[in-house]
């Protein structure tokens, strides 16, 4: 079962991916895992990835195409895979495609969590990170027991800079002018399902996991 997942910042894509990689047991594959990994490993490709980043410069197509080929040939993919982050042009897809149709594969769901923009400015807004641990909460919809403090460690809670109203709303006009020629693309190729993000994590789920059993079956 190879897998796109997508969806704007807030949209719930972390929560639903590891549900997903948990129900069906696939390797959840990020880009910024993707390079971690190569930069670890001192890979050909992961040391000119590095030094594209050290120098504060965006990765080459050519560079994170190369370590996207390299990862997905690796046995743990057999099975399938779940894409995050990648791609994010029509020219990466249509590498991605030529990558899997190489390894005898192919895109077979595009899952797109679809939730309204001014849903989104209140939930990236109201984020709240603990300095200490880095785990995340949220004043609404996932508040800590007591105001400001972590429920772990105790530790401060503050709100990141690129989460003020102004940031998001900036932020979520950049992903949606560059997310909709995508979400085309994959639209024509009758494999793009949006999955309304707005109801219970839960539901979303289930509406997640019907549209993947349906297609086993």
């Amino acid at each position: 079962m190879n897998i796109v997942l997508m969806g704007l910042p807030g949209a719930g894509k972390g929560t639903q991916a590891d549900k997903i990689v948990e129900k069906y047991d696939i390797p959840h594959i990020s880009t910024g895992d993707m390079f971690r990994a190569a930069i670890s490993n001192s890979t050909e490709l992961g040391l000119e990835a590095k030094s594209y980043m050290d120098k504060g410069a965006l990765v080459p197509d050519e560079v994170t195409i190369g370590i996207v080929r390299e990862r997905l040939s690796q046995p743990d993919c057999d099975q399938g895979f779940l894409l995050d982050g990648f791609p994010r042009t029509i020219e990466q897809a249509e590498e991605l495609d030529n990558i899997l149709s190489a390894l005898g594969k192919s895109v077979e769901h595009v899952i797109n969590i679809e939730v309204a923009k001014d849903e989104l400015v209140k939930r990236l807004t109201g984020r709240r990170i603990c300095k200490v641990c880095g785990s995340s909460y949220h004043l609404i919809f996932n508040p800590p027991k007591e105001e400001g403090k972590c429920d772990k460690d105790g530790g401060e809670l503050y709100q990141r800079a690129d989460d003020n109203p102004e940031t998001v709303n900036n932020r979520l006009e950049v992903n949606i002018k560059q997310s909709q020629p995508l979400l085309d693309f994959y639209k024509a190729k009758n494999v793009l399902t949006d999955i309304d993000g707005q109801k219970d994590i839960n539901v979303v789920f289930a509406d997640v996991d019907a549209l993947l059993k349906s297609s086993r079956n």
